[in-house]
């Protein structure tokens, strides 16, 4: 296989990755949830400290619980799993950058093996509830989930995008 078509198959696995909230009632298999957990562990990170953490959340109630939370989390209600990232720096502007580069990495993980995901996000108190949920200390801050299941039937939407030209501005 040329570089070329490597760089179109790619691009066109980006380009396919779509946010799923609503998830058919399937477990993920064994060898997918193993690839996940590698991504994870190999995801970039600031100044390559790693430190971070994820937790993967299977149990049926607890998801239910975070999902009721305040914030942008409810597809945690359905979804097979939820990878919880925990950050452990002391800028917390590293930490979302962060989180947001993990979340992503998870989502192109799980994508690849047909498996849906949404990035999710928890505002304000539910945060240290969240913590508590999970059994985590008062200093542990949860913020960024992700959400991942085999997609329920009709989840999967148009990917309708503004053109290109409103999007990106060439600086010159």
């Amino acid at each position: 296989m040329n570089t070329t078509t490597r760089a179109n198959e790619f691009i066109s696995l980006l380009k396919g990755l779509r946010a799923v909230r609503q998830f058919a009632d399937k477990p993920l298999p064994a060898d997918a949830v193993r690839d996940i957990y590698d991504v994870i562990r190999w995801s970039g990170n600031a100044s390559n400290r790693q430190a971070f953490q994820v937790l993967w959340v299977e149990d049926r109630a607890t998801l239910r619980r975070l999902a009721d939370l305040k914030g942008y989390a409810k597809h945690l209600a359905g979804a097979a799993a939820g990878a919880v990232i925990l950050s452990l720096l002391d800028s917390d502007e590293l930490n979302a950058f962060d989180e947001g580069r993990i979340a992503e990495r998870i989502m192109l993980a799980a994508h690849v093996h047909g498996i849906g995901s949404s990035i999710g996000w928890l505002r304000d108190e539910a945060r240290r509830e969240a913590a508590r949920i999970l059994g985590l200390g008062p200093e542990r801050l949860v913020r960024t989930t992700v959400s991942l299941g085999y997609p329920a039937e009709g989840a999967l939407r148009g990917g309708r995008r503004k053109p290109v030209e409103d999007l990106v501005k060439r600086y010159r």
